[in-house]
């Protein structure tokens, strides 16, 4: 089961996705939402959001942006311009409105393979010990042990190995390989970065020393999720 929220300030636009989420067997609405500043008690208990953009106040693409770890995202709008956007910050699907059943049914049906995706890349990355990406038209091949953080570079990310190797830059979202990554071995402490558990030397004051001595801050959204895994921040 996908747990959603809707976020949407016209009350007959959030009535129908209330009644289309109904008509699926896979979706499990969990709250729906009149603004942003509605949403934010509810974003840690689902899975993903459908949101509208072109709200009063903060839209629904700034709204996103904003969060430090944001659920898998659905963008809904009137205007098609926001595609472009919402495919650089790695949505999980776009909704152009006005948008019949089958429309989103379609996209909900994507949403559940992006997250069965994510899963099966969970599993696959535990049972390889290895994480494959694409770049410059060649694969690479990166040791999860030799990896002691990662950071965001607004489309990219750098992944800092150890032992002196260069850092590795790749078009991703740091957002999509929190999704990926082993919870045991790896932790989101910041909007900026993910660290290797093994490769931290110690914690506290809000900062994470890591073995070739990068310092890393610890962000309050990601405090006690840290604390979790290594206590005593």
């Amino acid at each position: 089961m996908i747990k959603v929220l809707t976020i949407e300030d016209e009350p007959l636009a959030l009535r129908q996705m209330e009644s289309y989420i109904e008509r699926i067997p896979f979706l499990e609405l969990v709250n729906s939402c009149h603004c942003a500043a509605e949403a934010v008690p509810f974003l840690l208990e689902v899975d993903a959001i459908f949101t509208d953009i072109d709200m009063p106040g903060l839209n629904g693409m700034d709204f996103v942006k904003s969060l430090e770890n944001p659920p898998l995202v659905v963008f809904t709008t009137a205007y098609s311009e926001y595609a472009v956007e919402g495919f650089r910050i790695d949505a999980a699907g776009y909704l152009l409105k006005p948008f019949s059943f089958d429309e989103f049914l379609k996209t909900a049906e994507k949403l559940r393979q992006r997250i069965t995706e994510i899963k099966a890349l969970q599993e696959t990355i535990k049972a390889q010990e290895y994480i494959l990406f694409k770049a410059d038209y060649r694969t690479l091949k990166i040791k999860l042990s030799d990896i002691v953080y990662i950071e965001s570079m607004s489309e990219y990310i750098k992944i800092h190995l150890g032992e002196g190797a260069a850092p590795v830059v790749v078009l991703y979202s740091l957002k999509r390989l929190s999704d990926e990554l082993p919870e045991g071995s790896f932790c989101r402490v910041h909007r900026s970065y993910i660290v290797s558990l093994k490769h931290i030397v110690k914690a506290g004051g809000g900062r994470i020393t890591l073995t070739d001595g990068t310092e890393i801050p610890v962000g309050d959204t990601y405090r006690q999720l840290f604390n979790e895994k290594w206590p005593g921040l």
